[in-house]
């Protein structure tokens, strides 16, 4: 892990913020050089602490405004078993994330579809035909009052 100063972590705070923001508004913001701060976002890049950038889409203005978070629990917990689902979620477009968890299931899916119509078709076709799973749970969010994208 890498040791972070002040500077960086205001760079890293600036980017999760705007990751658009140009290098002279950010060196702007935290106070360096921007040659300075470009070799900084350069090195953060490098490390992989900065993994990459995206754009952030509001699902609702398109087809996929229906949030349901998945709570799914596996019937065996071995490798293959994992490997697999793991894969059949990845090959699913309505599963935007797949999160492996501790407790009393394995696996946590923010699955974004355009109705609720189309999540009973996920639920059946793509859930449903996972023979690793043993329990889902299913909660439609009715609003994200914090979500960082």
């Amino acid at each position: 892990m890498h040791k972070l100063d002040t500077i960086t972590r205001k760079i890293i705070h600036e980017l999760e913020q705007d990751g658009r923001l140009s290098n002279i508004k950010l060196a702007e913001r935290v106070d360096l050089s921007q040659s300075a701060c470009l070799r900084r976002v350069q090195e953060l890049e490098r490390a992989g602490i900065i993994a990459g950038y995206r754009a952030v889409i509001d699902r609702s203005k398109l087809d996929g405004g229906f949030t349901v978070i998945v709570a799914v629990g596996l019937v065996r917990h071995q490798k293959d078993d994992q490997a697999a689902f793991v894969k059949a979620m990845a090959a699913a477009p309505e599963v935007r994330e797949c999160h492996h968890v501790t407790g009393d299931i394995e696996y946590i899916l923010r699955v974004e579809v355009a109705d609720l119509q189309a999540y009973k078709q996920f639920h059946t076709e793509t859930l449903g035909t996972c023979p690793q799973l043993s329990k889902i749970s299913s909660h439609i969010v009715m609003e994200s009052p914090k979500d960082v994208g």
